[in-house]
């Protein structure tokens, strides 16, 4: 690169100018970081690092996702309250990103105020729109996995993954009404 070259090639989906947005996963709080959110971490901190010295604006984003029943059901294994549960296991993600000299910009927790409010605004803006609809689910569920698996996608009476399923009667939840978005998905 020249010192005075700025921007990277151009994308179908970037100008290789403008400001450049890049996140790890949000990463889940049901135990400690290993091998593979160090990798993640580090694979997007090279393009972060990249961008900065082709001469972009970059915002870099890492963080902490912390919900679900794998949480709650891990934090009551260990003895202690899920917030508590949380803190502890999001501080180690943190640890991980300083001793790897990540570059990101921000450390997002979803239990903090400011992400709860946002997504909150977000809910509202879809629910105006007509965006999401109460529905329902019913089926063979996976704590592990966080997913409904149908009846001909079990193996031997568990998962494809082979984590343990119990049969889940109807439970309401929101749907996101993806088919409204189709075309415009497909252009």
């Amino acid at each position: 690169l020249s010192s005075t070259s700025v921007g990277t090639p151009s994308t179908p989906f970037d100008d290789g100018t403008g400001p450049f947005e890049i996140t790890t996963p949000i990463y889940y709080v049901n135990d400690k970081p290993h091998i593979g959110h160090a990798y993640t971490s580090l694979a997007c901190d090279v393009i972060a690092r990249y961008m900065r010295l082709s001469g972009r604006d970059v915002y870099f984003l890492s963080g902490t996702d912390e919900h679900g029943q794998k949480v709650e059901t891990t934090a009551k294994d260990k003895g202690m309250d899920p917030q508590s549960f949380c803190d502890e296991v999001s501080q180690s993600f943190r640890d991980l990103l300083g001793l790897l000299n990540i570059s990101n910009d921000e450390f997002i927790r979803t239990t903090e105020g400011h992400h709860k409010e946002a997504v909150q605004h977000f809910w509202k803006e879809l629910a105006d729109k007509g965006a999401i609809y109460l529905g329902s689910y019913e089926g063979w569920y996976s704590v592990r996995d966080e997913c409904y698996y149908n009846e001909s996608e079990l193996v031997d009476g568990k998962a494809p993954t082979g984590a343990e399923v119990t049969w889940m009667k109807k439970e309401d939840s929101y749907f996101f009404k993806l088919s409204d978005y189709q075309d415009e998905l497909l252009e």
